[in-house]
């Protein structure tokens, strides 16, 4: 499911699971408002530079912080690239970095995993964010207090196949039966909770709670993780092993341009979400409180894994979530078939290709 105009400017990527499940398996048949074309690696850019692309999963927001701090301070033509941002269109940017429309994506671990298992040429490259960036949310003057209470429920989601697994483990987890009613969502997560629309939904810790708490509709919050399911990369950037294997250095290059990028949205949070809404005005002028204070959540919770790096990947935890989503069903060939056999994680992720800095 597509969010309408007025969903808000970012939803939870679940909002496009069935998109990328749908999208890469049949081809590009649109694209995007930039123009398309083949990929390039290679070539002349502005001022002799190579250019590179990227295609953003959603309107500008605090998960692409460290992108636009490193095109605003010139860190990737400090490398010999120039940057080309392409903006959200309807076609996922799964499709345009597997049929090598776009050299990198910003992408999600569980879209990514069903890109790749449905015939997509995709890889992750880089984690965007450390921590699961999805909760369980219910009003915050509800008297659910525990997981286990949402039996009997109504949940308001998105479509998403992973969605009712995840809810179903966890409630079980916290020791229910994880049976509740599903209706599909038609607006932000709190909207509907205070409407009474559903008793509970998944918004985004680093966005739609923060929001909910500015607009006077506070949230009571669960972290899935803490009842035992597997952590998610809920921001990653992606790319093709067809780009890779042609244009490695490059590669490389923008990678540690993104570090770098993150490094100081990490460091310095303030500064990052001005730069960010400096480069779009537009979309975010008018919510700068809101930009600010994701970009100081992800700062200090999302950006760095537990070691102090940015940017890397674990296999353990791909391979733990490709293990929930191969057993529960999910995962499905071009034509829409449960797959038979699990993926090897070692073809959905690489650290090959980040700065020496981080430990591959």
């Amino acid at each position: 499911m597509i969010p309408p105009p007025d969903k808000g400017i970012r939803p939870p990527n679940l909002t496009r699971r069935s998109l990328v499940a749908l999208g890469v398996g049949a081809g590009v048949t649109a694209l995007t408002a930039w123009g398309g074309g083949t990929s390039r690696g290679s070539g002349t850019g502005a001022a002799g530079l190579t250019p590179v692309t990227l295609a953003l999963d959603w309107t500008p927001n605090t998960n692409h912080t460290g992108i636009y701090v490193a095109q605003q301070l010139g860190y990737f033509a400090q490398r010999g690239l120039d940057l080309r941002i392409v903006p959200y269109g309807t076609t996922a940017p799964e499709v345009l970095v597997s049929t090598h429309k776009a050299d990198f994506g910003i992408s999600y671990q569980d879209g990514l995993t069903q890109a790749a298992v449905s015939g997509g040429d995709i890889v992750s490259v880089f984690a965007i964010t450390q921590k699961t960036d999805v909760c369980i949310g219910v009003r915050a003057d509800s008297s659910i207090t525990d997981p286990a209470q949402l039996d009997g429920k109504t949940y308001a989601g998105y479509g998403g196949p992973m969605e009712v697994p995840m809810l179903q483990y966890v409630i079980k987890a916290a020791g229910g039966t994880g049976k509740f009613k599903d209706v599909t969502l038609n607006t932000d997560a709190y909207q509907a909770l205070y409407a009474g629309q559903a008793d509970f939904a998944m918004p985004e810790p680093t966005w739609e709670v923060i929001q909910a708490a500015q607009v006077g509709k506070p949230l009571r919050t669960f972290d899935v993780t803490a009842y035992g399911f597997p952590a998610i990369y809920s921001a990653i950037i992606a790319s093709s092993n067809h780009y890779l294997s042609a244009n490695g250095d490059t590669a490389r290059r923008f990678l540690a341009a993104i570090e770098e990028g993150y490094a100081y949205a990490t460091a310095h949070p303030s500064d990052a979400a001005n730069l960010l809404i400096q480069a779009n005005t537009s979309v975010l002028g008018t919510q700068r409180q809101l930009v600010l204070k994701s970009a100081q959540l992800e700062a200090a919770e999302y950006y760095k894994d537990t070691a102090g790096q940015i940017g890397y990947q674990s296999e353990a935890r791909w391979q733990a979530l490709t293990d929930f989503m191969f057993r529960n069903g999910i995962l499905a060939d071009a034509s829409g078939k449960p797959i038979t056999s699990e993926p090897k994680v070692s073809k959905l992720f690489t650290n090959a290709y980040l700065p020496a800095g981080v430990t591959a």
